[in-house]
């Protein structure tokens, strides 16, 4: 609890709901929404107060969100994701948010966002979530956490730095976009020559496995790490590599059973739910794996896995994927809609020849996104030291 004998001199002690509004305007049927836009949590960024993606209302079904332009998106499923986005347009988001307005008697609707992107804020949001899975807020308990504010002059000198921090920030990230859209530029190219030179093969033709892992009440399985096999989700698979934070584990006997999702090195494993068409390949040594609800192929020795995923990432791929996509609210791509998918098969000489210029362009990227995470780190400090309660 917050001492009030400890805060700097001017600071006051708020309840959360008296420093923004819960805006609670819901929509049944999202087809009849008077917008353009429909934001879900896979079209936020985390650490980005910016929206840069967004689906339609036509696309998604249930009860959605209203917010206005200027309103804070915060998600309140998954907090650990940090996703806090300031809406630039009128539009309708996932119920797995929260739509909040700034209460400008306690707090500039500027610097709330900043706010609620501090260690301060999240820490305090992911402590009280609930569930274990998808860790998710409610309003009524967010509503009491009590919080210590600056004075609004105090704000008003506290945000000039934060939106300072924000730019430098967002300079860098700005350079790691243009990065990626010119890698997607220079995939399009390639697989175009390379397909008018090579024949086109389905991809049962160039797969000796085609599979999707453990699918049904895989949380029976659920062990508390180490003990047990660590188990991939879509969390872990991003285009082109693996991100092995927040691992799960399962027994012994579930991957013993679910033999058919069991991984080895050179797997393409691709996300199938949320975001799909995401693909990366298992590397070697990382001994028993396995996975939940992903898609699992595994080339034959005429295909490169890394040629495979690079080409499913990119954008010759993604188009067929599109095709495939069921569902709305989440979008879902199965494997009989991977099936049917169609790979330009060059010689392997070929594809090793493109997977080293390809790692060329990849290599420069990651330096770029490692230079924007330091920078994130920074700001992150930063911003963390101007929430300080105490002197």
């Amino acid at each position: 609890m917050i001492q009030a004998d400890t805060l700097k001199p001017g600071w006051q002690i708020w309840r959360f709901d008296q420093i923004a509004t819960n805006v609670n305007d819901r929509i049944n049927d999202p087809s009849k929404a008077e917008t353009e836009y429909y934001v879900g949590l896979e079209h936020l960024d985390s650490d980005s107060l910016k929206i840069r993606r967004w689906g339609s209302p036509s696309d998604v079904e249930a009860t959605k969100l209203c917010f206005r332009k200027g309103d804070i998106i915060f998600g309140r499923r998954r907090v650990y994701q940090r996703k806090v986005a300031v809406a630039d347009f009128d539009g309708i988001c996932s119920a797995h948010a929260l739509v909040l307005r700034a209460k400008p008697e306690v707090i500039l609707p500027e610097f709330l966002p900043f706010f609620m992107q501090s260690d301060v804020f999240m820490e305090r949001a992911k402590a009280i979530s609930v569930g274990s899975l998808s860790p998710t807020i409610n309003w009524k308990t967010l509503a009491k956490e009590e919080f210590a504010l600056p004075p609004l002059k105090d704000q008003e000198k506290l945000l000039k730095v934060a939106v300072s921090l924000r730019e430098n920030l967002q300079a860098y990230d700005n350079t790691v976009i243009t990065g990626y859209t010119l890698e997607n530029a220079w995939l399009k190219n390639r697989l175009e020559k390379i397909s008018k030179m090579s024949p086109i093969a389905r991809a049962t033709e160039v797969l000796e496995h085609l599979t999707v892992g453990i699918v049904v009440k895989p949380a029976k399985w659920y062990v508390d790490p180490p003990n047990g096999v660590p188990a991939l989700r879509s969390i872990n698979v991003q285009p082109h590599k693996m991100n092995f934070n927040d691992l799960v584990y399962i027994s012994l006997e579930g991957h013993s059973i679910h033999e058919k999702s069991q991984l080895i090195s050179g797997d393409v494993v691709i996300v199938r739910t949320g975001r799909p068409g995401d693909a990366a390949v298992i590397p070697e040594g990382l001994g028993l794996l396995n996975c939940i609800d992903l898609i699992i192929a595994r080339p034959k020795s005429c295909l490169l896995p890394t040629y495979l995923a690079a080409v499913i990432n990119s954008p010759f791929g993604r188009k067929q994927i599109a095709k495939g996509i069921a569902g709305t609210a989440q979008q879902h791509f199965n494997v009989g809609s991977f099936k049917d998918l169609k790979f330009p098969l060059p010689p392997i000489e070929e594809q090793r020849s493109f997977i080293t210029e390809y790692d060329l362009i990849s290599q420069t990227i990651n330096k770029l996104t490692l230079r924007y995470e330091q920078n994130k780190a920074l700001y992150r400090s930063a911003l963390q030291k101007l929430f300080l309660e105490k002197e």
